[in-house]
């Protein structure tokens, strides 16, 4: 029986595609934790001296390793001597107690770009009067803001908006970082939240949304592209195809982000085209139910 567990779980890692519709959805959310499954499954077979279960269990482990292994190796994952551009993303809450001391915290880590998400009122001008010593450009449009060390320009809304959803909703932004090695197109987003019940993820709206933003990135005439955004997805989910099949995702780390007091996944993202995203991490914990998550982006 353990055997038949270890070949299931290996083929759960290696083809979870073939997994349908919302539950393959959901499967693919918490993806790596299968390898506690591994851990658990060498638990009970040592005991057994089994050999047949131990041997089984090289399958999901080398299948484990295949996905993610790379993703804890050291070092960056970007090409050496390329240009850095570090990037923080956070989803800051529309309840955080304290914007200051959480903008005060993002600075403190030195990235070239901030992009936040659930900017309200009054805590927006919070943001802003603490960020702007380091960061004199920024641009905001609805919930989204990006705050940057280097020029803006061509700041213009992205239209995220699944149908369904009346009144305003204004969770995308695009602008063009002027930085030392040519202009870079920023976007921010804050895709719909998703809810998990018996029958998987309920994450139409969410997948709708990254339909209408991965149409903006093949439409983005600028070559290097960087979206940082809570895009309410990992990026094994397949309903973010529309945006990892055009945009390169983290070489390293597997940072998760959510929630921020047992983070199990993911969901805050740093991607890029025509520039690779090296290692991904964590900040420490701000007044946000996410943590917020940095990346060096190296520019060709």
């Amino acid at each position: 029986m353990l055997g038949g567990f270890a070949v299931a779980t290996a083929g759960l890692l290696l083809f979870h595609r073939a997994v349908p519709g919302s539950p393959g959805s959901l499967l693919e959310s918490f993806l790596p934790w299968l390898g506690l499954v591994v851990v658990v499954l060498l638990g009970l077979a040592l005991p057994r001296r089994s050999g047949v279960a131990l041997a089984a269990l090289v399958l999901p482990a080398a299948a484990w390793a295949y996905a993610f292994g790379g993703l804890l190796l050291p070092g960056e994952g970007t090409e050496s001597g390329a240009y850095g551009l570090v990037v923080v993303q956070h989803n800051v809450s529309d309840e955080n107690p304290d914007p200051a001391g959480t903008a005060r915290a993002l600075a403190a880590a030195g990235p070239d770009l901030v992009a936040l998400e659930e900017l309200v009122p009054p805590a927006l001008s919070a943001y802003g009067r603490t960020l702007a010593p380091e960061y004199p450009y920024h641009a905001v449009h609805g919930t989204v803001g990006l705050w940057s060390k280097h020029p803006l320009t061509g700041v213009r809304p992205v239209d995220v908006k699944p149908r369904g959803i009346t009144g305003p909703w204004d969770r995308g932004l695009r602008a063009v970082a002027r930085t030392p090695r040519g202009d870079v197109a920023v976007y921010v987003a804050h895709l719909p939240s998703v809810r998990i019940g018996s029958g998987g993820l309920a994450s139409s709206r969410r997948d709708e949304s990254a339909r209408r933003l991965g149409d903006a990135l093949a439409a983005e005439e600028v070559r290097t592209v960087v979206l940082l955004g809570d895009l309410n997805g990992t990026v094994d989910d397949r309903g973010l195809d529309p945006l990892t099949s055009r945009l390169g995702v983290a070489a390293r780390g597997l940072a998760p982000s959510f929630p921020a007091a047992f983070p199990v996944a993911r969901i805050d993202q740093v991607m890029a085209r025509s520039a690779s995203v090296g290692r991904i991490r964590t900040l420490p914990a701000t007044g946000s139910d996410h943590l917020p998550v940095l990346a060096r982006v190296a520019l060709p």
